[in-house]
């Protein structure tokens, strides 16, 4: 196994939880704000705060989100490359969409100009797109 590219994912994770600290950092006191947690609606969910809390303040959750949504795909691309051995442009397409992905979290969690966050998006989903491709020929030709 080459584990240079799991170097990659290994930093995507740690990013997540760098944005779940984020969220809890800003949602939390706009909580305390409305009484606290002790006055959420049983069964309650994050989703139930739109339109309650600050959408500055969502944003991140909703960057928290996405961080669990096609960045999953990566991590399983990302293994099955490191199994059959990733070549030096996998290991630079899989930091391409890790640097892609943080700025798109910085992004949506500050400004969140969706057309900008789109051309991030679209940025990233190309550098996966690649990275599935040379998955599928490498496990293909294996």
């Amino acid at each position: 196994m080459q584990a240079q590219i799991l170097a990659p994912a290994a930093v995507l994770v740690a990013w997540t939880l760098v944005m779940l600290v984020w969220m809890a950092m800003t949602r939390l006191p706009a909580l305390k704000n409305l009484g606290g947690m002790a006055n959420a609606k049983p069964g309650g969910r994050g989703q139930d705060l739109e339109g309650v809390i600050d959408d500055r303040i969502n944003w991140k959750s909703h960057n928290y989100t996405h961080l669990h949504e096609q960045p999953t795909l990566f991590y399983a691309v990302v293994v099955i490359l490191a199994i059959l051995g990733p070549q030096a442009h996998d290991i630079a397409f899989a930091w391409a969409y890790v640097a892609i992905r943080v700025i798109h979290s910085i992004w949506q969690a500050t400004v969140n100009k969706v057309s900008v966050r789109f051309l991030l998006f679209l940025a990233s989903t190309i550098c996966l797109i690649v990275l599935s491709v040379r998955a599928v020929v490498l496990t293909l030709n294996y």
